[in-house]
């Protein structure tokens, strides 16, 4: 079956003007072009744009989406199992959050009361859930699907008294990074030294295991990947770069 521009994007709930977008970027170009001239579409751009609004409704840039649905190893099976990996861990976090907040409801009423760790219930899964919407298919490109799962369980395995000192520490490396930049000191220095080993202590609370290339690779990914950037280098540009360069001097010494 074929479709005009305008019966297609009535179906899928989006706009012709991104239809017309998405064909500029080369995401998804029509069929054909009818004897008129109109965009006409069929059964594979029908399939095709499913697939772009499903990685939409997971968050990616379209130009991720771009590069992944062009490669010529991308298999729609494969992604399509991905999403309902992710919908089904989405799912479950909610249904903790829901029996969480029910819980809490109830013991306002004085019905049943929590104890404090179940408070947090929940509130972890959201964590990994961000992250992995957020970064997920940069960090699983480049460490692979096992260690990611694996850091993903240890975060969850957490106490809330080690999740309560991996987000001071997280905290203290961020205020320590824009006091360094601030006073222009050099990464190499001790100041350097202890940002860096301070950095490898707040891996361990989710990583698998360390190794110092692995370590250097992430501090350059923080660099490289401007969400990173622009977290680290929000209230003090020159953050990240100072953390990359602090690791990088730090690890080539051990």
């Amino acid at each position: 079956m074929e479709y005009t521009i305008q019966k297609l994007a009535r179906m899928a709930g989006v706009s012709t003007r991104t239809l017309r977008y998405y064909d500029e970027m080369g995401l998804l170009a029509p069929a054909r072009l009818s004897s008129s001239g109109y965009r006409i579409y069929g059964a594979k751009e029908v399939d095709t744009l499913q697939q772009i609004l499903f990685f939409r409704e997971l968050g990616l840039e379209l130009s991720a989406i771009g590069r992944m649905i062009h490669d010529p190893s991308f298999s729609r099976l494969e992604a399509f199992e991905g999403h309902l990996r992710m919908l089904e861990e989405e799912r479950a976090r909610l249904d903790l959050l829901i029996r969480n907040v029910q819980r809490t409801i109830q013991e306002e009423k004085g019905d049943c009361p929590m104890k404090d760790a179940e408070k947090f219930e929940g509130l972890k899964r959201r964590l990994v859930a961000e992250n992995e919407e957020q970064y997920g298919q940069e960090i699983r490109e480049k460490y692979g699907d096992d260690t990611v799962d694996q850091s993903n369980a240890k975060m969850m395995n957490l106490s809330q008294e080690d999740y309560d000192a991996m987000q001071e520490t997280a905290a203290r490396i961020l205020a320590d990074l824009q006091a360094a930049v601030q006073a222009g000191l050099d990464p190499a220095s001790e100041a350097g030294r202890e940002l860096a080993a301070r950095h490898k202590e707040w891996l361990h609370y989710t990583w698998p295991r360390y190794s110092a290339e692995a370590h250097k690779g992430l501090v350059q990914m923080y660099l490289d990947d401007p969400r990173f950037t622009a977290y680290y280098d929000k209230e003090v540009p020159g953050c990240a770069r100072f953390l990359r360069d602090a690791v990088h001097a730090w690890a080539d010494r051990l």
